[in-house]
């Protein structure tokens, strides 16, 4: 079943706020679709970022997997351009191009990455978020957490990197967030807290393709892209 169909049949939207929350007015423009990139090298994609308001660190060739770099692929999704698309399941992030590509990102899935799928829109975008962690974090690991109860202020050591993208479905926070990492080496992995996130370098391309009010469509945790 093609994900176009299994759109038609229904998503089911798993509405988790108390798991969700750890990633912690909806425009109705239509997005336009970037044009269809040209992949820079793999030094220029993941090298150092200078011009940023917080230093954006290479990423070390030994932590890159070729299979979750930045490139243009076949779009498996079905989606109209302008569409981005997460695959939980295959640790993917489709940005839907024209003629039939799709630019694809490696992202590694959090606990709370897995608690909801649906459609959505991108309400609105921030660099260098602001982050506070949950009860529950807190609770579970006070050492860690407890010191940023009141939220820690954007930065290189703040957990949702570089930029982050904000969910909502029908005018309503979804919770769901797609972010940056100051952990690279967890790209392609399922991590204990966290919604989706992406290489901080990643995450900067791809604020800077998609607006406010793009579509966004969140597959199920056991549906892959093509399924």
């Amino acid at each position: 079943m093609t994900i176009a169909s299994s759109m038609r049949a229904g998503l089911v939207a798993i509405a988790l706020p108390a798991l969700l929350a750890a990633c912690a007015s909806t425009a109705e423009t239509t997005p336009v679709a970037a044009v269809t990139p040209e992949m820079q090298p793999e030094n220029h994609r993941y090298g150092a970022v200078t011009d940023e308001l917080f230093p954006v660190a290479a990423v070390p060739s030994s932590r890159l997997k070729p299979q979750y770099m930045r490139q243009l692929v076949d779009d498996p999704t079905g989606q109209p351009p302008g569409t981005v698309v997460v695959d939980p399941q295959s640790r993917y992030l489709y940005l839907v191009q024209q003629d039939g590509k799709a630019l694809r990102y490696g992202v590694g899935v959090g606990r709370e990455g897995m608690a909801w799928s649906g459609s959505a829109t991108i309400a609105y975008k921030r660099q260098w978020p602001r982050w506070t962690p949950t009860q529950d974090m807190i609770a579970r690991e006070p050492e860690k957490y407890q010191k940023w109860a009141n939220g820690m202020d954007g930065g290189d050591r703040n957990p949702l990197g570089a930029r982050a993208l904000y969910l909502f479905e029908g005018g309503k926070d979804t919770l769901y967030r797609i972010h940056g990492t100051n952990e690279p080496w967890s790209i392609g992995k399922a991590m204990s807290s966290g919604c989706i996130r992406m290489m901080n370098q990643d995450v900067i391309d791809l604020y800077g393709r998609v607006p406010d009010g793009a579509k966004v469509v969140v597959l199920p945790a056991n549906q892959g892209a093509g399924a």
